[in-house]
């Protein structure tokens, strides 16, 4: 598939976004998002997912509107939080369509989300292994593995899981503690662009994978996580095919495992959202200077946080596209001088922009509603609206 292709992939579908935002006025920064183009994406990861089963990964957009569409669809969800279950649970999932899939969790969360029937839970440590033992006696868990080498723009390599040596004793000391060990889980990285990239990360769990049944673990659930891209500029390969493709390397590596689960967040919603923004200054810091500043009214701690280390590179629009455009420097409206979006690379936007123009921001319908922060300098936080 080439870049174009990809491009008119991900916006051959947005005419309702822009009626709806056309015929509208934002008196503050908007993420609208299409419950359609949800459902669509949804049907075709589910497609190329074949048996394995989706659970949303509600961390990218909790909007009940997008769970409630969700639900109507057969998904089940990870869920990072008791506020995360409470939400699907209050939306009509039901407990085993749940997992508890944060690896760092409260034991009196461990303990309310038992009560109320979960029963699948993540570990990548004895101690909270402990926890679950004792909040949630006999529950089902599954340790999550670090991914020594990931090719994703977002890598997800450090903070959790743990590696091989670690991962066969958890699972003997689970079986210790009266809990069922079940299986593993990994996470190749987040905006994983290719499947081949999943690659490296399945052999090493594969041979994880054998140890743990060589060491008499009957193993039934393998959790391959998220990393399902987005469009943001760089080519991807459509939904369906690229999850038919993931699942084609998993099972050349597995076979038939019982229970196979995965968890797109991007993936699912990123594509279905667009941000309505203004633009409040365009500046030059010298006569010198070849960059215009552009600021924005939503930046880094109103719901752009991706943008740190400019790894994610949301695509922008404006009623000026077609004048002569120019690089500039990307920046939000908090006095914070870390409130820089695209600094290193800059962005081209129109010569012409100037305060006031609206700005749209596309494939944002993840991973910023819940970065928005509730009111740093006053700002409010970004607004949602789902049609």
């Amino acid at each position: 598939m080439s870049l174009h292709t990809a491009h008119l992939r991900a916006h051959s579908d947005v005419s309702r976004l822009d009626t709806f935002i056309a015929l509208s006025d934002f008196d503050r920064p908007t993420l609208v998002v299409d419950l359609d183009r949800v459902e669509a994406q949804f049907r075709a990861l589910s497609a190329g997912l074949g048996r394995a089963q989706i659970h949303y990964a509600v961390k990218a957009n909790p909007a009940d509107e997008v769970i409630d569409r969700l639900v109507a669809l057969g998904s089940h969800f990870d869920a990072a939080s008791r506020g995360e279950i409470a939400l699907c649970l209050d939306r009509g999932a039901k407990p085993r369509e749940i997992s508890f899939g944060n690896t760092i969790k409260r034991a009196s969360d461990i303990a309310w989300a038992w009560d109320r029937g979960i029963t699948l839970f993540a570990a990548d440590a004895e101690e909270e292994l402990e926890k679950i033992a004792e909040h949630a006696p006999g529950a089902r868990v599954y340790i999550r593995l670090i991914v020594e080498v990931s090719e994703a723009d977002w890598p997800l390599t450090r903070k959790f899981g743990c590696d091989k040596d670690t991962a066969l004793r958890l699972l003997d000391y689970a079986r210790d503690l009266h809990l069922d060990p079940v299986g593993f889980s990994f996470h190749v990285g987040s905006q994983t662009r290719r499947a081949e990239m999943w690659a490296p990360a399945l052999d090493a769990l594969a041979e994880i994978w054998t140890a743990a049944q060589d060491a008499g673990h009957g193993l039934t659930v393998l959790n391959i996580g998220g990393g399902f891209p987005a469009f943001y500029g760089e080519e991807i390969e459509a939904p369906e095919a690229y999850a038919r493709a993931v699942m084609d390397l998993v099972t050349a590596r597995f076979g038939d495992v019982p229970h196979i689960m995965a968890e797109p967040g991007r993936g699912m919603v990123a594509e279905a959202g667009t941000i309505v923004a203004e633009t409040m200054l365009v500046s030059r810091k010298s006569d010198r200077d070849i960059h215009r500043w552009v600021y924005i009214d939503i930046g880094r701690f109103s719901g752009l946080a991706e943008t740190e280390g400019e790894a994610i590179r949301y695509q922008f629009e404006t009623a000026r596209d077609g004048d002569q455009m120019g690089p500039c420097i990307l920046a939000g409206p908090s006095c914070d001088s870390a409130d820089v979006l695209y600094e290193k690379r800059p962005i081209m936007l129109p010569m012409t922009l100037r305060a006031g123009d609206r700005v749209l921001i596309r494939n944002t319908g993840a991973y910023t509603s819940t970065y928005s922060s509730v009111g740093f300098n006053g700002f409010p936080p970004l607004d949602v609206i789902c049609i």
